[in-house]
């Protein structure tokens, strides 16, 4: 029943969704492509403000680094928003005022830790667009652009954004998994449980990424675009280290070779595994703290999940992000009791897609619900409620981002997953005390970098 699961890049399987199957194959017309240049954004988003003016219309005039900042590749990203300071601040003893734009999970941080969560508020940007290309490709294949009959693929699909304008909750959570993909990527990840009294578990992962399909060179027919490739050595804690971890997945699910694949490098028996039962509640991450479909909030096959749209609403997300990759901002500083530290945290007013997955009779997995909030200009998840067998809220979680200059796109950056219940947390994808990401950097990554005799050697 399991299929593989690819952790930290969104490209495992999706499957059925409680749509009317007829409906999720209905493709972009004529019509919808019109609308790309009118109501909507190339992406799909709505171009216009809310009525108040809260949430801007779409601008899009940056394409890359701002051009008043100066940014060399390598080079952390400056903060185009520095000298901004918060329009107000969300605290536990105002929240009801403000209490429409806020998710459960919010609310639920405030009322476990009254005294410290805040949620300061700045004006919201909508200012940087993505590559010409980009929007290209997407009015170019999107006409042709289908699941196929399981919805466990795609085909004639572009490199982004398959539906930009989603009719079901498959196409939604498809153009979820696709919202980060980049050509290359090469980092170093911390990450950090921090309990209760402040004591902090560490974890340390460093991977590669290599998606052909976003290397700007793509081609629908070339069975390489229909792969994705990953391989991550594992650094802390010091009981997993040397764990190398390799697999490749295809988007194209009605090609010949249909199937994904994932091995493990043990490092204690020196073997090299396939591992086709990764995926799903796995425990992953520093201590096991969170699931391997909790990557990015979502990420992974949707088969035992029945999946509703409930529209879209005017959310406080995390936005602009760039102090949680300044390398001024020290570990020690950002991970407080409870919850990061709201001093380095930024807000703005957004619209937001809101998805729910509700666990189907028969399946198991230790969430049974879920709910996303996905970016309507970006597409990427930026909260998350997660609710236990009992209906009871259980975890909520945090993703952060920021637009990253040399890739041209919206980077996830730091995600902070809550436990409600033990009142931990677990800090994931830091990078203030690491290199910067290499993102798009062009490395000379081939199919063999990827293979088990790959890592069998490395390990060896």
């Amino acid at each position: 029943m399991k299929r593989i699961h690819l952790p930290f890049l969104r490209v495992s399987a999706l499957t059925a969704c409680a749509i009317a199957t007829t409906a999720a194959f209905s493709m972009v017309s004529q019509d919808d492509l019109t609308a790309l240049d009118t109501t909507l954004t190339p992406m799909g988003a709505q171009r216009a403000a809310s009525k108040d003016g809260a949430v801007p219309a779409w601008g899009g005039k940056w394409l890359g680094t701002p051009p008043d900042l100066s940014y060399k590749r390598g080079e952390r990203y400056r903060d185009p928003y520095a000298d901004e300071k918060p329009l107000f601040v969300i605290t536990a003893q105002n929240m009801e005022q403000y209490a429409d734009h806020l998710t459960e999970g919010q609310k639920a941080l405030f009322k476990h830790y009254p005294a410290t969560f805040k949620i300061p508020v700045y004006p919201s940007h909508r200012d940087f667009r993505y590559d010409e290309s980009v929007y290209k490709a997407i009015r170019a294949y999107a006409p042709d652009s289908t699941l196929t009959t399981d919805e466990n693929g795609l085909t004639n699909a572009p490199p982004q954004v398959p539906f930009p304008i989603p009719k079901t909750a498959a196409q939604l959570l498809w153009n979820q998994r696709m919202s980060s993909a980049i050509g290359t990527e090469q980092a170093t990840y911390d990450q950090g449980v921090v309990y209760p009294d402040g004591n902090i578990a560490w974890g340390k992962v460093r991977y590669d990424i290599y998606s052909p399909r976003n290397d700007g060179k793509y081609d629908v027919k070339d069975d390489l675009n229909n792969r994705s490739y990953y391989r991550i050595a594992t650094e802390l804690p010091l009981s997993d280290r040397g764990t190398l971890t390799v697999g490749y997945t295809n988007w194209d699910k009605a090609g010949a070779d249909n199937s994904s694949r994932t091995w493990v490098y043990n490092p204690g028996t020196r073997r090299v595994r396939q591992a086709p039962e990764f995926g799903y509640d796995q425990p992953f991450g520093a201590g096991g703290f969170r699931t391997v479909d909790d990557d990015r909030l979502y990420n992974g096959p949707g088969d035992r999940y029945d999946w509703k749209i409930l529209g879209k609403r005017e959310i406080y997300v995390p936005y602009d992000n760039y102090k949680l990759m300044d390398g001024s901002v020290k570990y020690s500083d950002l991970l407080a009791k409870n919850h990061e530290n709201p001093a380095y945290m930024r807000y703005e007013l957004h619209r937001v897609w809101v998805l729910q997955a509700t666990l189907k009779n028969g399946y198991r997995h230790e969430y049974a619900k879920r709910v996303l909030y996905l970016d309507e200009d970006s597409w990427i998840t930026l909260l998350a409620d997660n609710y236990d067998a009992r209906g009871e809220l259980w975890r909520t979680n945090i993703a952060t981002t920021v637009y990253a200059y040399d890739a041209k796109t919206f980077y996830p950056a730091a995600v902070f997953y809550h436990d409600l219940i033990s009142g931990a947390y677990l800090a994931d994808r830091l990078t203030n005390e690491e290199p910067m990401p290499k993102l798009d950097s062009s490395p000379q990554f081939n199919e063999a970098y990827f293979s088990p005799d790959a890592i069998r050697s490395s390990g060896n």
